[in-house]
């Protein structure tokens, strides 16, 4: 039986990602890795060059751009365009992305970048947008947002306001942002977050997270979210490994 949902399987390409940090740096070794996800089932590899945990650094566009694109271009020639998206937070990331064929932004800022907009519109984009509370990694984890009405009024201003300049609704994921500046009970919640949108649909991010508790890299704990979310109709996961759903 087809399954209900795409797969975004994680590929970081960065020293300190808090799950696999350092593991995907080589380009051969992030092939492997991309090359094993496909096979396991995903249908979308998530590319990625700047960590998000609390106490991330960030990065300039060129030091972000030098992680990744040599991977990029391995990934493009070995697995094809259509099962890459990047996650990026810069529009100027994207726009390379882009040129070389990109048609995916995972964007965890919310589109924050104000010239993000139009490089999703110019380029014809697809974009997951994730519901991300302040404007820096730091702000974002300080925060502990408790109302599920935030983030859903949020996520739809912002998908309104991309759609008042002329991207395609289609075009548009919503993604709630779970462990991103909400608390624990709230991040359950958003497991069940796709009940609450019904003109979007919804990927949901929980793979690992801390809010999984002290077992959080355990498999039972993260197959037990991931049922909350498919069940609650999300149309997109976002995992470390396949073995997780």
């Amino acid at each position: 039986m087809k399954k209900s949902y795409q797969i975004l399987g994680i590929l970081n390409i960065t020293p300190d990602s808090f799950s696999d940090g350092g593991l995907f740096f080589d380009p051969q070794k992030a092939l492997i890795q991309a090359q094993k996800l496909l096979k396991n089932g995903a249908d979308i590899i998530d590319v990625g060059g700047e960590s998000t945990r609390p106490g991330a650094q960030e990065l300039s566009i060129e030091e972000e751009w030098g992680r990744i694109s040599r991977v990029l271009v391995m990934l493009i020639d070995k697995i094809g365009i259509d099962k890459i998206s990047l996650d990026t937070r810069k529009a100027q990331i994207a726009k390379r992305f882009a040129e070389i064929g990109g048609k995916i932004i995972n964007d965890v800022s919310g589109c924050q970048d104000p010239q993000m907009p139009q490089v999703i519109l110019d380029y014809n984009l697809t974009i997951f947008l994730n519901h991300f509370p302040g404007q820096t990694i730091a702000a974002v984890h300080q925060q502990a947002i408790d109302d599920i009405n935030i983030v859903k009024q949020d996520l739809l201003k912002t998908a309104q306001k991309l759609e008042s300049i002329g991207i395609k609704h289609e075009k548009i994921i919503l993604d709630p942002g779970i462990g991103f500046g909400k608390t624990m009970d709230l991040n359950w919640q958003l497991l069940k977050f796709s009940r609450e949108i019904t003109d979007y649909p919804v990927l949901i991010g929980h793979s690992r997270k801390r809010f999984l508790g002290a077992n959080r890299m355990d498999l039972t704990v993260n197959q037990q979210a991931a049922q909350i979310a498919i069940k609650s109709g999300a149309k997109f996961l976002r995992v470390h490994e396949i073995g997780d759903l």
